[in-house]
């Protein structure tokens, strides 16, 4: 795997070109590749703390951990994402893991709730999510809400 360099800021503290990353990766991510047109910048970024993963001066690899009460009673974490090159090895699953110490860290609290999309199950399932609730439609994506349970 690439040597990686990690980040986490809350975004106050995002440098103008960690910030133009971060919205460039998601828009190829979520916009481009899944061909989804949505307001993907929101309110929450102001409020949420940002996991970055670096490879030399590339941005590979992302997430936001969103404080208790702005998209659920839990923390949670959103908007992952990973540059389509590096898929495959293990970014992917590093970033949530590390997304998860952190949100246990800081919110000290071990439950945690993401909206995910509902293909990559098989894959939140094996970082000890599990589904909650009915399917749903998010920008058309099918997605479901799932709990982070590690007993």
């Amino acid at each position: 795997m690439t040597q990686l360099k990690w980040l986490i800021k809350p975004f106050k503290d995002l440098k103008s070109n960690e910030l133009f990353d971060i919205y460039y990766l998601r828009q190829e991510v979520f916009i481009v590749e899944q061909n989804c047109p949505y307001q993907d910048c929101d309110d929450k970024d102001k409020k949420s703390l940002h996991l970055l993963a670096y490879d030399g001066e590339i941005l590979v690899s992302y997430l936001r951990i969103v404080e208790p009460g702005e998209s659920f009673t839990e923390p949670s974490i959103g908007r992952v994402a990973t540059k389509s090159t590096y898929r495959g090895q293990g970014i992917g699953r590093l970033l949530m893991k590390k997304g998860i110490e952190q949100s246990i860290s800081i919110f000290n609290q071990n439950n945690l709730r993401i909206s995910a999309q509902q293909y990559l199950i098989p894959f939140y399932e094996s970082l000890m999510f599990t589904t909650v609730g009915e399917g749903y439609l998010e920008d058309d994506i099918p997605h479901i809400e799932m709990i982070y349970d590690p007993n």
